[in-house]
C-alpha cells in the first residue's frame, strides 16, 4: 500500500478571517485549496442535520434556513475525535456519529439525546466516552419537570458501544452530589482524577458544587447502580476549578503543536483546543500577541499525525495518513476548504483512514441556526501532488 506524509506546515492563508499571516521565506510550501464545487474532481460531500437526521446536498447554499437556537439545544456536532482508524462525532440532541473512512453511520438514541446537551467526547481504552446534562438555563424541561426523584435523568457520563451501536450510562451526577436536581455542567479529566462543576436548582435557588473523585475499579467497568461504592470523592473549590480549566500560555503547548503552528505571525493571536487520541480531556492553548479577538482552532494528536483546523476552514497537516503515497518529497502542506457563506464556520474535525470529517455550523452570537459536516476525500486531493 501506498503512504501518505504530510510533513510540517508553516504557513496560514486566509478565507474569511483576516490573517496577518505567515512570513516564513519558503517557497516550498504547497498550498491545496477545494474549491466550492469541482464537477470534474468528486472530493468532497456536504451533508446538513434536518431533524434528528442527516440529508447530503450538492451546495452547502442547498441548505434550507433553520431556526436559530441555542447552542446547548440545537441540533450540531459539538465535539468529535478519533482513533488510529476511526472516528466519532457527538451529535447533539441526536445521537453518535461513527467515521469508518469513506463509510459512515448515525447512531440515534432519542431517550438520551433529546433533552439533553452533550459533548466532550474523549476516549477510555479506545471506546468513546462523553457527557450529557440538561441546561437549566436554556433548556425548557427544568421549567416544568421536578426529577430529584427520577435518577436516570440525572445522566453524566456514557460510553457509546460500536459494534451494538448504543450509547450507555457510566456515571449519573447523583453519584456524586446529594444536592437536589444535580447536573455535571462542566468537567475536566487528567487521566486520572475527574474535576467537576456540579449544578443544582430547586424552589428557584440555584446552587453549585465542586467535587474531585476517581474510580476504584475501570470507568467502563461501571454502571450508575455501582458507581457509588467504586468511586473516591473529594470536595473541591471554584478556584481549584477555574485555574483546572483556564487557557493555557502557549508556550506550554505540545511540541507537535508548536511545530505545526510554526508559520503564525509574531503578531497574530490564536487559540488551539488540543485532543488527543489517547484520552484525557481537551486543553485549551492561547497565543496572545495582541488585543484583537484571537483566531479560534481546534487540533487533534494522533500517534502517526497531528492537524489543526481554523474556524474559516485552513487546516495543517504534520504526519503520516494511511495507504497512500509520499507527498512532494515530505515538504510542507496546508489544506483550504470551501469557502463557507458569512456566519457560518468550521468547528470540530476529525479523520479516519484517508477521510476528512468537518463541522460547520450557522452561528449567531450563542445561537446556531443551519449545522452539518463535510466528507473530503484527501487522497483523491493529495494524489498529484
Amino acid at each position: 500500500m501506498k503512504k501518505i506524509n504530510i510533513l510540517l506546515v508553516f504557513c496560514l492563508l486566509t478565507n474569511l478571517f483576516v490573517f496577518q499571516s505567515c512570513q516564513k521565506k519558503d517557497s516550498h510550501i504547497e498550498i491545496v485549496s477545494i474549491p466550492e464545487l469541482d464537477e470534474k474532481k468528486t472530493n468532497h460531500e456536504w451533508f446538513y442535520f434536518n431533524g434528528n437526521d442527516y440529508q447530503k446536498v450538492t451546495r452547502i447554499n442547498q441548505v434550507p434556513p433553520k431556526a436559530f437556537l441555542p447552542w446547548t439545544e440545537a441540533v450540531r456536532i459539538s465535539s468529535s475525535n478519533c482513533t488510529e482508524n476511526e472516528g466519532y462525532a457527538v451529535v447533539n440532541r441526536c445521537g453518535i456519529l461513527c467515521f469508518d473512512n469513506a463509510d459512515f453511520f448515525l447512531s440515534k438514541d432519542n431517550n438520551l439525546f433529546s433533552n439533553r446537551t452533550a459533548g466532550n467526547l474523549f476516549f477510555c481504552n479506545d471506546t468513546p466516552v462523553f457527557s450529557l446534562y440538561k441546561s437549566t438555563f436554556f433548556n425548557e424541561t427544568t421549567k416544568t419537570l421536578n426529577y430529584n426523584n427520577e435518577k436516570s435523568s440525572q445522566y453524566f457520563l456514557v460510553q457509546f458501544d460500536k459494534s451494538a451501536k448504543i450509547s450507555y450510562p457510566v456515571i449519573n451526577s447523583n453519584n456524586l452530589s446529594s444536592l437536589p436536581n444535580a447536573e455535571v455542567i462542566d468537567f475536566i479529566w487528567d487521566g486520572i482524577n475527574w474535576l467537576c462543576c456540579i449544578k443544582s436548582m430547586e424552589d428557584n435557588k440555584t446552587t453549585f458544587e465542586y467535587i474531585s473523585f476517581s474510580p476504584t475499579i475501570s470507568l467502563l467497568s461501571l454502571s450508575p447502580a455501582t458507581a457509588e461504592g467504586n468511586i473516591s470523592i473529594k470536595q473541591s473549590s471554584v478556584e481549584e476549578f477555574r485555574i483546572a480549566k483556564s487557557q493555557i500560555d502557549y508556550k506550554h503547548a505540545p511540541e507537535r503543536i508548536k511545530l505545526l503552528l510554526a508559520g503564525f505571525s509574531d503578531k497574530t493571536s490564536f487559540t488551539v483546543e488540543v485532543s488527543s487520541v489517547y484520552g484525557t480531556s481537551s486543553k485549551v492553548y492561547l497565543n496572545k500577541k495582541n488585543d484583537e479577538k484571537p483566531l479560534i482552532s481546534k487540533a487533534i494528536l494522533a500517534e502517526s499525525w497531528s492537524a489543526a483546523l481554523f474556524e474559516d476552514g485552513t487546516i495543517f497537516f504534520e504526519g503520516a495518513l494511511q495507504a497512500s503515497h509520499i507527498l512532494r518529497g515530505g515538504k510542507p502542506i496546508v489544506i483550504r476548504l470551501p469557502v463557507l457563506p458569512e456566519n457560518f464556520v468550521y468547528s470540530h474535525f476529525c479523520i479516519s483512514g484517508t477521510t476528512l470529517y468537518a463541522a460547520w455550523e450557522e452561528k449567531l452570537f450563542y445561537q446556531t441556526g443551519r449545522s452539518g459536516f463535510i466528507r473530503i476525500d484527501l487522497e483523491k486531493i493529495l494524489d498529484n501532488l
